[in-house]
C-alpha cells in the first residue's frame, strides 16, 4: 500500500488519461456521484477525515489537480493556458465521464474550489450542485486587493512571478517553504495527521510539481481573469445551487463578503461561516460532512 492508501483503505485506485495528463483518483461508495477537489498547496490526502463517512451516501470521487499530487505536470505554455481553470476543468469533467457520470455533485476547496467555479460555469449540464469551501471568485479578489489581503495573500504575488524566480526558491528548501506556509494560517500546523502532512511534501521534492503550482496561480492572475470577465460581460451566472462555506478565522472572513460575491456570479447562493481557519476539511471535517450530507 502506498501512503495515500494507507488513509483511504475503502477506496479503489485509478489513473485516467484526459486532454493529454494523467489524473489519478480514489472511489468509494453508492448512490450519487460527489466529485472532491483540493486545493494549494495540497492534493487529494487533504479528504482523509471526511471522504470515508461521505460514502455511506455517495459514491465519493477524489482525484489529484494537474500539477498536484501524483496528476502529471507539464511544464507551463507561454500564455499558462494548459493550467488555466477552464483546462484544470475540463481534465475533471473528462475524469467523471470516463467512470460513467455525466452529471456529478462538487466540492472544491481553495484553488479545486476555483477549478470547481469554472468546471460548473463551462459545463452547467455536467454540475448538479456546486459547494465552495473559503474562496472568494478569482475575479473579485482580485479586484478588491487591499494591503491587509495583499499580507496575508502574499503568494498570490509571489508565485505569478516570472518562472524560474519562484520555483528556484521554493526548490532551495521545499520542506521550509510548505511548513512556513501552512503552519503560518489561524490554526498552524496542528490540524495535520503526520501521514497526510506526508504527502503534501512528498511532491514538493518534485520540481515539476512546483513549476506546475507556480503556473496555476499565474493562470489565475492572466488567462482566468479573461475568462472571468468574458463571463460578467455576459452576465452569465452559474445556474447550479451554490452552498458557500468559509472560516471563521480565515483571510475570506476578514477580507470580503463571501455571500455577497458569490451572488454576483450564481443564480441560487446560501453558506455560512464554520468554526475554523482555511483548511476545513482537516480542521473541521464533522461540520463539514454534515453541511455537505445536508445540501447534497
Amino acid at each position: 500500500m502506498t501512503h495515500i492508501e494507507h488513509l483511504f483503505p475503502e477506496f479503489s485506485t485509478g489513473t485516467v488519461a484526459v486532454s493529454g495528463v494523467e489524473i489519478p483518483y480514489l472511489m468509494a461508495g453508492s448512490g450519487p456521484p460527489l466529485l472532491l477537489l483540493h486545493g494549494f498547496p495540497q492534493n487529494k490526502a487533504i479528504w482523509h477525515r471526511v471522504a470515508p463517512a461521505l460514502t455511506r451516501r455517495f459514491t465519493v470521487v477524489i482525484s489529484d489537480l494537474r500539477g498536484y499530487g501524483d496528476a502529471s505536470k507539464p511544464a507551463g505554455l507561454p500564455d499558462h493556458s494548459n493550467y488555466s481553470k477552464r483546462e484544470m476543468a475540463r481534465d475533471q469533467l473528462e475524469l467523471m465521464r470516463s467512470l460513467g457520470y455525466g452529471a456529478f455533485s462538487l466540492v472544491g476547496h481553495d484553488r479545486g474550489a476555483r477549478v470547481a467555479h469554472r468546471l460548473a460555469a463551462d459545463h452547467p449540464h455536467a454540475v448538479t450542485k456546486l459547494m465552495t469551501l473559503d474562496i472568494c471568485p478569482t475575479l473579485a479578489m482580485y479586484e478588491q486587493t487591499n494591503m491587509a489581503f495583499a499580507t496575508a495573500y502574499w503568494h498570490w504575488f509571489f508565485l505569478i512571478q516570472p518562472a524560474p524566480m519562484p520555483e528556484k526558491l521554493i526548490d532551495a528548501d521545499p520542506v521550509f517553504f510548505l511548513t512556513q506556509f501552512m503552519g503560518n494560517r489561524s490554526a498552524g500546523l496542528g490540524p495535520f495527521a503526520p501521514e497526510a502532512w506526508r504527502e503534501y511534501l512528498r511532491p514538493m521534492s518534485d520540481a515539476a510539481c512546483v513549476h506546475a503550482m507556480c503556473e496555476d496561480y499565474r493562470a489565475a492572475a492572466s488567462i482566468d481573469l479573461v475568462h472571468d470577465r468574458a463571463d460578467r460581460a455576459a452576465e452569465r451566472k452559474l445556474s447550479c445551487p451554490v452552498r458557500v462555506l468559509w472560516g471563521k478565522h480565515g483571510v475570506v472572513a476578514r477580507c470580503f463578503q463571501p455571500l455577497e460575491e458569490w451572488r454576483n456570479v450564481a443564480n441560487t447562493v446560501s453558506g455560512e461561516a464554520i468554526e475554523c481557519g482555511h483548511y476545513i476539511p482537516e480542521e473541521a471535517p464533522e461540520a463539514l460532512i454534515a453541511g455537505i450530507e445536508s445540501f447534497f
